[in-house]
């Protein structure tokens, strides 16, 4: 028979499944990112603990994985003083003529619709050390964003 015709097994199509990506640098959190991911860690070892199937159980284990993996490598992030923009701060400015406010956290933190802003993101690199009333490029654009207030929670 030709090897045109032959079948494979089921497990010779399938997608592979590779680890959830680490974002890189530094895992730098807030008290309230580290308590995020507690909770995460045990979220997910009650969840692989409840399932009996192979490949759901197989799943659970790879985000649990990376879920513990965030926990060992957390840094909390010392409280930013204020005079200047750092991690952990609120941020208010204004860009493109609209204010706005955004918080800088961790990555596994971020929530961009609830205004918390990863401070590896392009805005938040932008803003990092500036002071209020500075003049800050962004995008390509001298000036772009204007340093209105900071204030540490």
């Amino acid at each position: 028979m030709s090897v045109a015709f032959r079948r494979e097994s089921d497990e010779e199509h399938l997608e592979p499944k590779f680890e959830i990506p680490i974002p890189p640098g530094p895992n730098l959190v807030t008290a309230r990112g580290l308590r995020q991911i507690e909770a995460k860690v045990a979220e997910w070892e009650a969840t692989v603990a409840a399932i009996t199937e192979e490949e759901p159980r197989k799943t659970a284990q790879r985000d649990l994985r990376y879920w513990r993996t965030r926990l060992a490598t957390a840094q909390p992030a010392p409280v930013p003083t204020g005079a200047s923009v750092a991690f952990g701060c609120t941020v208010t400015f204004r860009l493109n003529g609209a204010v706005r406010t955004i918080t800088l956290v961790g990555d596994d933190e971020a929530e961009p619709t609830a205004g918390l802003i990863a401070f590896t993101a392009p805005l938040a690199r932008a803003l990092i050390d500036g002071e209020p009333g500075d003049l800050l490029s962004f995008a390509g654009k001298e000036d772009a964003i204007e340093l209105l207030e900071i204030s540490v929670t």
